[in-house]
């Protein structure tokens, strides 16, 4: 399909209905003037317009809020500032590629088969695809040399004022081509001085955000260890000093595990770019004649209220689309209790009181498998351990079942120790470069999984372990990056796939099976695993009072149903402090609640309280885990922090205060999202009270904190019947 020369009536295609609209006042969709070659993407308070030029380049026009008239955009005639300021550095491209008077940060670079590494392209036609949920729209350039197809993938969330991008490349020839970097897309910012935001870290001490200023200079993030990244995120946040509930906020989050990049620049020329996608560091893909690739998609948006709007989008968006249906079970899990030193008759006894105090799942961890007595054996070894279960593990999972509880299990596939079976008789089934000699890490190798008898080994063992017992839930660990790699360059992607691959089969073939994704904690929390496993393990620190950092900027991107969180004993292993139960239950109440302590050494205190939690919890859970979620302001000169749920016409709030400042000064709570003129009851731990939503957001409730790590729970909901 190519562009007409006069400008008619578009059409919009929405679930298999066609929708004429008059010269550009439609309410959503796609909207082309093939008069003057613009694209135009319109959610329903969005825009988003490109062109293309009398050059036949993709140039960006406007992202941001709505613009009803396509015919008022145009494609202003660029000129050079000089011979050292050319066009193309100029232009702001949808899809800067590699070639010409480029010089700039570009999304795509090719070596053909007879060694030129510019990619020169032109625009060919475009097409409109309509699926359920969205509307795509597919931009189709070539190589004008060689027989190299690019799709600019745009996918339309109309609803949720989100869009998707992607590139599809294909080798149309018969002969391989290098693909040496492939970016996702490139963003164009029409602001100077903007906000970077995204989260550092490392292992224990994860999602720690962080904000800085753009300036000139150019702002990386990136992950090169290939299986998990504690210290950078993929995504991007860039604001205009917004706040919680105003101003300009431009996100992205790409659906990536694994190597990802990002580059935020402010330009020479104005404005801000951004791309994001597959690291070029040792990367090289091998475009086989015949064959095509898709790079992993940006889930991208604009919020003109703040970042509260940008999260609740996303966050509607996955509990959507993304995740599996159904609430997450409440969680026992038997590691910090017994580590590797498991037992049937242990796990019977902490499975016997892990009922008794409400959990609806019990997880053996770590230790039940192989010669699994250390971090030095047993990975690889995927058999039950005879002296730990010398019945085989069916006893406990009976046992576990008659107390009406799902079963679960941990695993760490991608792995093998070297004192294993598996590695002495499969040596080059790891990473590794034959002169060289191979890193332990942990006391651990990584499994090649880019070799097919490796993804079909750790497919049917998987399989095996599933169709052989009655297992609900797998955690999946991974405890190491990759090094060695191997000859294929494409490995970093390549690896990836393959632990999606082997999931998604596993779950077509037992879709009841849960899947939880732990990489040292939370190094594989990311829109691309997200939906294929179900859960995110956010970290090793179970800290409560950490865990409410770690938490508060996961929830920027990432929706809380896919937040683990457990309550642990004190003093933490990684902190060493002592913070009362009820702020542990409350902190890991937020989340997706699971429990870790040794509760057979629970006082008849710590029992009672934890049964209480955990009943208050499964009342309230639909309400944390689909419910819409506000991080609240703090105007107290005392650090407390306060957070709202509702669904519905429902709601609570918990706040927490970790340690009070001299003057002990109260804080007030303003609510968020209730409807001015009705009347709300709000649950209090001393009692209840009546307000109007307006007085409940406007002016607020007092609410004072005593000594350290104090907090509550705050329910509310809308009155039927007013004040009567």
């Amino acid at each position: 399909m190519t562009f007409s020369k006069t400008y008619d009536k578009f059409v919009l295609l929405k679930k298999g209905k066609i929708q004429d609209r008059e010269m550009g006042k439609a309410k959503m969709g796609i909207v082309i003037n093939h008069s003057e070659n613009i694209f135009l993407l319109q959610t329903r308070s969005n825009s988003y317009a490109f062109g293309i030029d009398d050059q036949g380049l993709v140039r960006h026009l406007y992202w941001g809020k709505r613009i009803n008239e396509v015919e008022d955009f145009e494609l202003p005639v660029l000129t050079e500032v000089s011979t050292n300021d050319p066009v193309y550095e100029i232009t702001r491209e949808e899809f800067p590629v590699y070639g010409s008077l480029r010089y700039k940060e570009h999304c795509l670079k090719v070596t053909f088969a007879d060694g030129v590494r510019e990619v020169v392209y032109e625009y060919v036609g475009y097409r409109i695809e309509n699926g359920e949920s969205c509307e795509e729209l597919i931009l189709e350039l070539k190589d004008r040399h060689y027989a190299l197809k690019m799709e600019l993938h745009y996918k339309v969330y109309e609803a949720y004022d989100l869009m998707e991008r992607f590139i599809v490349l294909h080798n149309a020839s018969g002969e391989t081509m290098e693909v040496e970097q492939l970016q996702s897309g490139q963003f164009h910012i029409p602001y100077e001085n903007l906000n970077f935001s995204n989260v550092h870290g490392h292992w224990g001490a994860e999602q720690q955000r962080f904000v800085q200023k753009v300036s000139y200079g150019k702002i990386v993030i990136e992950n090169r260890r290939g299986i998990s990244s504690h210290n950078h995120n993929p995504y991007f946040i860039l604001d205009r000093d917004a706040t919680e509930t105003s101003g300009d906020v431009y996100f992205g989050a790409l659906r990536q595990s694994g190597n990802f990049s990002g580059v935020v620049e402010q330009t020479p020329y104005g404005g801000t770019l951004v791309q994001m996608g597959l690291n070029a560091h040792d990367f090289c893909l091998e475009l086989k004649a015949g064959e095509h690739f898709a790079s992993p998609a940006i889930l991208c948006g604009y919020s003109d209220c703040g970042f509260e709007t940008m999260s609740h989008r996303l966050h509607r968006f996955a509990n959507d689309f993304i995740l599996s249906e159904g609430f997450r079970p409440v969680l026992y899990n038997s590691w910090e209790a017994t580590e590797f030193g498991v037992t049937c008759e242990e796990q019977k006894k902490l499975a016997k009181k892990a009922k008794e105090l409400g959990a609806e799942l019990f997880v053996v961890d770590d230790g039940w498998f192989g010669e699994r007595n250390g971090i030095d054996n047993g990975l690889g070894d995927w058999y039950v351990n005879e002296k730990k279960f010398p019945n085989g593990i069916d006893e406990l999972i009976r046992e576990v079942k008659s107390l009406g509880m799902m079963f679960g299990i941990w695993v760490e596939p991608e792995m093998v120790n070297p004192p294993t079976k598996l590695f002495a008789e499969h040596p080059d089934w790891i990473y590794h470069f034959d002169t060289r000699t191979s890193d332990t890490s942990r006391g651990q190798y990584v499994l090649d999984l880019t070799k097919a008898e490796v993804k079909s080994f750790l497919y049917e063992m998987l399989d095996n372990l599933l169709s052989g017992h009655e297992i609900d839930y797998i955690k999946w660990d991974a405890n190491r990056p990759i090094s060695q790699t191997n000859l294929h360059r494409d490995l970093w992607y390549r690896h990836i796939e393959a632990v999606y691959d082997i999931v998604k089969a596993l779950k077509k073939k037992h879709p009841h099976v849960l899947f939880e994704a732990c990489a040292s904690g939370g190094g594989r929390i990311d829109y691309g695993i997200l939906g294929i496993f179900d859960d995110f393990w956010t970290s090793d620190n179970t800290d409560a009072y950490d865990r409410l950092t770690i938490q508060d900027s996961y929830s920027y991107i990432y929706p809380i149903k896919a937040m683990r969180a457990w309550v642990t004993d004190c003093p933490n292993f990684i902190s060493a402090r002592m913070i009362p139960l009820k702020f542990r239950f409350h902190s890991a109440m937020m989340g997706s609640l699971g429990i870790g302590c040794n509760v057979l050494k629970f006082t008849e205190e710590d029992t009672a309280m934890a049964k209480e939690m955990i009943r208050e919890y499964k009342e309230i859970r639909p309400i944390v885990q689909e419910g819409i979620f506000y991080r609240l302001e703090n105007p107290s000169a005392n650090d407390y922090a306060v957070y709202e749920y509702q669904k519905e016409e429902k709601g609570l709030i918990f706040a927490f205060l970790a340690q009070g400042k001299i003057g002990h000064r109260s804080t007030t709570v303003r609510f968020r999202g209730l409807e001015a003129d009705a009347v709300y009851t709000v649950l209090l731990e001393n009692g209840e009270l009546k307000k109007s939503g307006a007085y409940l957001m406007q002016h607020g409730l007092e609410l004072r904190l005593n000594g350290d790590y104090a907090s509550t729970l705050i329910r509310f909901a809308k009155c039927e019947t007013g004040r009567a």
